[in-house]
């Protein structure tokens, strides 16, 4: 029985866990924290080593061209700007959705994320954020929203690459074959798995980072599709980067006001989340359906 797994994907794959994962095994071991200064660069450098294996196969091993085969067109069309506001409209949904459980309110005095800031912050460092809050003009909502908007679409799209080039570039070429679902579902797994160490050491879900695993798993496979639609409707890892960069940025929006609850159940990697996804995702299969398609049997374009 053929393998799913052509040699290129299982060296792009394998090769991409080894050097993140002892990455993060060398930080660790170093007496590295999370949601530190030092684990921001340690981030950094772990979304760009999927590029730089993408590139290096790509490139000097197979001596195949890089931009075309990989995606990277820069010719704007309407899926850019969809890649751009789709995670506002995510995190927003997602804390309306938070709502809906009990034991979680509206907290515009944000003290519930005060609350939850203890797991990544010392006392004076909240302390410090609190009276930095008291001095500015407006509510930080609207700041947030604002850089989250404006970084989502310049700085975090460009960190955002680093992962994109790779899975939505090298991967997303090899599964291209398999079919629209079987393929988003493959790299999603993937590219959840691969999150593992970082959640681990508490990145996203630090009240429980053992199951933190399994969430971050199922939360990439939903978004999976999702990313897989907007690359091949944009035809540009670009716009992908964009997205990831912006769903980044926006993360906080859908947990800033939120009292209750915890990091499995709120925001837009919560169960919360989840269902919003969930929703998004029967959009995009009625939308293969009109097209008389068939995509649970793979055949999708």
């Amino acid at each position: 029985m053929k393998s799913i797994f052509s040699k290129r994907s299982i060296y792009f794959i394998g090769l991409v866990f080894l050097f993140d994962w002892l990455l993060i095994a060398l930080f660790y071991a170093a007496g590295g924290k999370w949601n530190t200064n030092a684990s921001i660069i340690i981030s950094v450098i772990y979304m760009f080593i999927p590029m730089i294996i993408a590139v290096t196969l790509q490139r000097f091993i197979y001596h195949q061209p890089i931009k075309e085969p990989l995606g990277i067109k820069f010719k704007p069309n309407i899926w850019y700007f969809i890649a751009w506001v789709l995670p506002l409209f995510i995190s927003l949904a997602s804390f309306g959705v938070s709502l809906i459980f009990s034991g979680i309110s509206y907290s515009p005095d944000m003290a519930g994320m005060f609350e939850r800031y203890k797991y990544s912050l010392n006392s004076e460092q909240i302390s410090l954020m609190k009276e930095q809050i008291q001095t500015l003009p407006i509510h930080p909502f609207w700041l947030t929203l604002g850089q989250a908007m404006i970084g989502g679409a310049t700085t975090n799209t460009i960190a955002g690459f680093g992962e994109e080039l790779g899975w939505r570039g090298f991967l997303y070429n090899e599964f291209l074959g398999l079919g629209f679902y079987r393929s988003s579902l493959l790299i999603g797994t993937i590219w959840g798995i691969w999150h593992m160490p970082i959640i681990l050491m508490g990145h996203n879900y630090p009240q429980h980072p053992v199951f933190g695993v399994l969430m971050m798993t199922l939360w990439c496979i939903l978004l999976s599709p999702i990313f897989s639609f907007i690359r091949e409707r944009s035809d540009s890892v670009i716009a992908t980067s964009i997205l990831h960069g912006t769903i980044n940025g926006t993360f906080v929006l859908s947990i800033l006001l939120l009292k209750g609850g915890n990091d499995l159940i709120i925001g837009i990697t919560g169960i919360s989340g989840f269902i919003v996804l969930i929703m998004i995702n029967i959009l995009i299969f009625f939308n293969y359906g009109v097209k008389g398609t068939s995509p649970l049997l793979g055949v999708c374009p």
